[in-house]
């Protein structure tokens, strides 16, 4: 047994989930990774290899309205900001990367207020 049996096993659910969707210049991606403390999201076009758009726990100017919220409210918060920074770049749909997680939690809530916030996917 490895020593980080989770994470391996949340890398090898991530490889498998990427094989089957990429990010077009038309419909890019958006990734998500949860750590322990926070959650960190990003727009990324796989043509290009280029990350357009990101919005995390650990921002200048979210890190104040995310004080003594719960994580998934933040996760929430976090999307529905991501979603105003894509739309303010012109960008409607994306592909959703769960990032090997369970859609369950910070993720589902982030993928939620993203949706509020005017992403399609």
């Amino acid at each position: 047994m490895a020593k980080n049996s989770r994470s391996i096993a949340r890398v090898r659910r991530h490889v498998r989930v990427r094989k089957n969707l990429a990010g077009t210049t038309e419909r890019p991606r958006l990734n998500v990774f949860r750590s322990l403390s926070g959650i960190y999201a990003q727009v990324i076009d796989d043509q290009t290899g280029r990350t357009l758009i990101s919005a995390s726990s650990v921002d200048r100017d979210l890190r104040e309205k995310l004080k003594g919220m719960k994580k998934a409210e933040q996760a929430k918060l976090i999307g529905q900001t991501l979603a105003e920074r894509a739309k303010s770049k012109g960008i409607e749909a994306v592909v959703f990367d769960r990032g090997g997680y369970r859609y369950i939690g910070r993720v589902k809530a982030f993928a939620d207020g993203a949706r509020e916030g005017g992403l399609q996917f």
